[in-house]
């Protein structure tokens, strides 16, 4: 198949799951074409069948907001028509589900007249936050229903869009994915973690875009109460508006020399698999997929007890699931498991044997595969 892939290029959840889409497809034998604004953050090469097509949007004084959705459009539609595309796939429901649909009545009224089918791949904010909004609610519900097929990436988030739109399509829960064989620990990596802990430390991590929702500041939180019991490091992976905030609380806490802020990071992997536990204390996650990644690594996930976070971690056995805000139980759970060198490998153990039994690529690839051949079949393809 020949499929064009739009996200948002930046550091977050949905555009990771789709770059990821892309290169499991495109390993798979399928032409990918991306088309965004930018490269997405983890298309760090040449990868064979993967093309990438940058939306150029004009500037004119007359726009004090330039029109991306209008360029985005025009782009799909001109690189559907050159590369022959079989569908789209649009991860974010706003404005790609919008641009996609445009780019669809554009290619059926233009000669030669074609039928071009679009997916749309709901994450979370894009129907919990941005599609809730007033001024975007409408769009939202008509694009999704526009949508030729539809999926989100849990249950949680099915049920919700559902309920909060009342959508008559059809959603398809088709989970987020790790490839097992990417994210594991692997002995070259594990050799590394000298440059960050010495023989008796622990290594905390957290990973995340750092807005509110991640709540980053309960990351501190936890880790100021596990440092004062289990000589321990913090890295912090990722980058955004709560950062600034995040150093100054580990200054005034005088933790500040055990924390890591490195930035964003390419290869995450590398990172994760010398670590212990991972910390996501966040408001809200439709999906966890860090938990997930750090899971397959085999370590082991500390997190909130929201949306669809329990479909991903069994509580007391793949990892622990906490209240939003109680970082004291979110510390004493990692205090506990810390100071117990073999409950702490048994746990991880069983994090990488949960994220094998039911998310590994070459378990969900397929489902997309079906579910695309499933919507060009409807569409007449």
């Amino acid at each position: 198949m020949k499929i064009g892939i739009t996200c948002y290029p930046t550091y977050g959840g949905s555009g990771v799951v789709a770059t990821e889409l892309g290169l499991e497809l495109a390993r798979r034998g399928h032409e990918i074409h991306f088309i965004s604004y930018s490269q997405p953050i983890r298309l760090t090469g040449p990868e064979p069948n993967i093309h990438y097509h940058e939306v150029e949007v004009t500037r004119y004084p007359l726009f004090e907001y330039p029109p991306y959705d209008l360029a985005l459009a025009t782009r799909m539609a001109e690189v559907s028509q050159l590369y022959e595309l079989d569908l789209l796939h649009v991860h974010y429901a706003i404005p790609h589900s919008v641009s996609a649909m445009l780019a669809k009545q554009m290619l059926a009224a233009t000669p030669p007249r074609r039928n071009l089918p679009f997916v749309t791949t709901l994450h979370g904010t894009d129907i919990t936050l941005v599609g809730l909004d007033r001024s975007y609610l409408p769009i939202t519900r008509f694009s999704i229903e526009q949508s030729d097929g539809v999926t989100a990436i849990s249950q949680y988030l099915r049920n919700r869009t559902l309920n909060l739109f009342d959508i008559k399509n059809h959603i398809e829960v088709i989970p987020n994915f790790v490839n097992c064989d990417d994210y594991m620990r692997k002995p070259e990596w594990v050799k590394t973690r000298s440059e960050y802990v010495s023989n008796d430390e622990r290594l905390l991590v957290h990973l995340s875009n750092f807005r509110p929702v991640k709540r980053v500041l309960d990351v501190i939180e936890i880790f100021d109460r596990v440092i004062k019991a289990i000589p321990s490091k913090l890295l912090l992976i990722g980058d955004g508006p709560d950062r600034s905030q995040a150093e100054w609380l580990a200054v005034q806490k005088g933790i500040h020399e055990h924390v890591l802020f490195l930035g964003k990071q390419d290869q995450i992997r590398e990172k994760l698999a010398i670590s212990d536990v991972l910390l996501m204390p966040s408001e809200l996650e439709s999906f966890g997929l860090a938990a997930l990644e750090g899971m397959a690594c085999e370590v082991v996930p500390i997190a909130t007890r929201t949306g669809g976070v329990p479909e991903v971690i069994e509580h007391g056995v793949s990892g622990f699931l906490a209240d939003v805000g109680d970082v004291e139980t979110m510390a004493r759970y990692a205090i506990d498991l810390l100071g117990d060198e073999a409950e702490l490998r048994a746990m991880g153990k069983r994090a990488r044997a949960a994220a094998k039994a039911k998310y590994c690529a070459s378990k969900i690839i397929p489902l997309y595969e079906d579910f695309y051949q499933k919507v060009m079949t409807q569409a007449g393809r």
